[in-house]
């Protein structure tokens, strides 16, 4: 897969690409209802012979045009986790467009000729509420106008979950509520966090509950504080496992750091320094502060119970 970075005024000029049918967005989560758009530019590009492509932004619009956003942007899927997931679905081409105050100030008409016309797209497919230039003044109805003839349009309407509208707003603030598995039914995969294990308290190893204590990209939204089914990813292989978001209260009377830690069943070996993907399936229960180690080794056995047997039935 090709990944073609550009930033306004690109010097691309027609024709140094082949012609391709490209899928358009912020596509931030990638998931089902962004699914949705690429998979239908990847069927038409393949039934006209073209290229498939996707064109995306970086940073996330809303950090440039937002005042009172932060400087920066927790996202539900970081752009490399993005492209990883853009390979896996076979796209040819991914256009990688810096977004800054520059770009967000082209006209309508500048935007189609600098981004589709003058890189050989032939087809744009968005969702049904993509805009583009100066104040979002350009969308899919004007399209055609701009676009003079020289290329086609597929517009994709809204996707729906059980009357509920695909977003990733919606997706948002179900992590942030813990609803681990709802989010999983609307991105079509778990959710995923990718961090470092570093050097911990090594509390657990004491209990017979070793853990990996992780520093957690930034770029992430951290689940909520409590105790969850997950999957880590260790290489190329996973393992099913526990991870605690939290602080601690058994040991620690004002602890104010945050922490995110794994345990891994049947793992063997030593993970300083790896960095680990997280896929988290379900959420257990909240942390709590126990009456001494040994009510927390039993709850904790009581854990490992309950999400082996969720991982052998799901």
């Amino acid at each position: 897969m090709d990944i073609i970075r550009l930033t306004y005024p690109h010097l691309n000029v027609d024709l140094t690409y082949p012609e391709s049918v490209v899928a358009i967005g912020s596509f931030d989560g990638l998931h089902k209802g962004h699914m949705a758009v690429i998979q239908a530019a990847k069927d038409i590009a393949s039934e006209q012979g073209r290229a498939s492509a996707v064109m995306t932004f970086d940073p996330h619009p809303s950090v440039v045009l937002n005042k009172h956003k932060p400087a920066k942007m927790e996202h539900i899927t970081p752009l490399d986790k993005k492209i990883e997931l853009l390979e896996q679905m076979g796209v040819d081409r991914v256009f990688l467009v810096t977004f800054n105050k520059e770009l967000s100030s082209l006209l309508p008409q500048q935007f189609v000729d600098q981004f589709f016309i003058g890189l050989n797209i032939r087809h744009v497919v968005a969702g049904f509420d993509f805009s583009y230039g100066h104040m979002g003044k350009g969308n899919m109805d004007t399209l055609p106008f701009h676009a003079r003839g020289l290329l086609n349009q597929t517009i994709i309407t809204k996707v729906m979950n059980n009357d509920e509208k695909i977003s990733s707003t919606f997706i948002r603030s179900l992590l942030r509520e813990g609803k681990m598995e709802k989010v999983a039914s609307l991105l079509g995969r778990p959710y995923a966090i990718k961090g470092t294990v570093i050097q911990g308290d090594q509390r657990g190893r004491t209990i017979g509950f070793p853990t990996a204590n992780m520093e957690v990209e930034e770029t992430y939204i951290t689940p909520p504080v409590g105790v969850y089914a997950v999957q880590v990813k260790v290489g190329d292989a996973y393992y099913e496992g526990m991870a605690n978001v939290g602080y601690k209260p058994t040991f620690y009377q004002e602890e104010k750091q945050l922490s995110v830690e794994v345990n891994l069943f049947d793992f063997k070996g030593n993970l300083y320094g790896e960095q680990l993907e997280v896929l988290w399936h379900r959420y257990v229960r909240n942390e709590i502060k126990f009456n001494g180690v040994e009510a927390l080794m039993d709850q904790l056995k009581k854990d490992e119970r309950q999400i082996r047997d969720f991982f052998q039935h799901n």
